[in-house]
């Protein structure tokens, strides 16, 4: 993919889509920084080549209204503290004021615009917000991975109207990583999914059954695959209009030669409130008033023997009630085991990310994808929108 490294930037408005969707504090302060700093080798490698940064993103969900719970105001203070420079923010992202704004800018400075989403245009991908928002640009880069499975106007729709587009270094170390994992792994390639439900990965679960060679199931979801066995799970969520489908999954691994791992014991108790009656059983014995929060001991240790012989391990959604102790130990123990695993391990999903960093190995494994949704829709093998816009045009261009 096409970055902007071999671009002549000097003195050109470079508008630069990131994603600072980030969590704040109550104070109002960033409480996670990772996609700011994530995007950081990008927006500082524009400014040291001359480029005029013009920072774009969305904040929450303001339905296309001014909401000032969602300004970018503390994003725009957070990024320029960590860049060391003045990032000012403007009163909006559209309009002839910004485009001052932004003419004023000279080369190797920065500006941030208001909240894309405090227009509704932006999510509708119209074109004419969509060529309001290339009016600022003599170049497009797109280093928001996390959004880009999007059709919004400032992922999708400008880059109709900028000539010339490329990728940031986040989101072109994004595809590279996937693809380096799940298009020419290493093998054995093992997938873990964990999570809530089986009927928000069917897509994902169906595709990988063609890539992967052991496909380790965790989180409540594999609370439907143990009914479907004939396992008791007592009060554990279950989607039980979909038992037929987690059937159907596991007779295609079958047949497709995936060896399929579940739990083999769990952690159970009566409520995530009421934690007094924790309790270890076999998958064979969850008794009928409780509930399966997270994995056992035995099943950490039977899924790091599998991860133990693999070149190549993805990992997405937790094992277990992760936020909530005791619930937490089953993904921990993973996060704790793949830092020290020497593979290539590729972790995405918004939970799966902070499970890593609450476990303190963020720094230690192979690469924390910073997109939820949109690394989940790669995993279906889906195009996305953000991707496939920014290839035709730099086809074009």
């Amino acid at each position: 993919m096409k970055t902007f490294e071999n671009l002549d930037l000097e003195g050109k408005r470079v508008f630069v889509r990131v994603d600072f969707n980030v969590p704040l504090s109550g104070d109002g302060r960033v409480s996670d920084d990772l996609r700011i700093r994530s995007a950081l080798p990008t927006l500082e490698g524009i400014g040291k080549r001359g480029g005029k940064v013009v920072v774009a993103s969305h904040l929450g969900r303001p339905k296309g209204k001014v909401v000032q719970e969602f300004t970018l105001k503390p994003v725009a203070e957070h990024l320029s503290s960590l860049l060391g420079k003045p990032v000012p923010l403007v009163s909006d992202c559209v309009g002839q004021e910004v485009e001052k704004s932004v003419a004023g800018l000279r080369g190797g400075e920065f500006l941030m615009l208001e909240n894309l989403r405090f227009h509704g245009e932006e999510e509708k991908n119209d074109p004419g917000f969509s060529e309001q928002l290339a009016n600022l640009a003599d170049v497009y880069v797109n280093d928001a991975f996390a959004v880009s499975h999007r059709a919004h106007a400032s992922v999708h729709g400008i880059t109709r109207f900028v000539k010339c587009c490329a990728a940031g270094y986040q989101l072109e170390k994004e595809i590279r990583y996937f693809k380096q994992a799940l298009e020419d792994p290493r093998r054995p390639l093992a997938i873990v999914v964990g999570g809530a439900k089986v009927s928000t990965k069917i897509g994902v679960l169906e595709h990988l059954l063609s890539k992967a060679d052991f496909l380790i199931i965790g989180g409540a979801m594999a609370n439907t695959f143990l009914k479907t066995q004939g396992k008791p799970v007592g009060k554990s969520l279950v989607e039980d209009d979909h038992i037929e489908t987690a059937a159907r999954l596991l007779k295609a691994a079958n047949e497709k030669g995936v060896k399929v791992y579940l739990p083999v014991d769990a952690v159970v108790a009566s409520s995530l409130t009421v934690c007094g009656d924790v309790q270890q059983v076999t998958v064979e014995h969850v008794p009928p008033d409780m509930q399966i929060l997270d994995v056992g001991s035995r099943t950490v240790e039977m899924y790091k023997s599998i991860l133990r012989s693999c070149g190549t391990v993805v990992w997405n959604g937790p094992l277990g009630v992760f936020e909530t102790p005791p619930f937490h130990k089953g993904t921990y123990a993973l996060a704790e085991f793949l830092a020290d695993l020497d593979v290539l391990t590729v972790i995405g999903g918004g939970d799966s990310a902070a499970a890593v960093r609450l476990a303190g190995v963020e720094e230690k494994v192979g690469y924390v994808s910073t997109g939820g949704g949109a690394f989940l829709e790669m995993m279906e093998g889906k195009t996305l929108p953000g991707v496939a816009a920014l290839e035709e045009c730099i086809r074009r261009g």
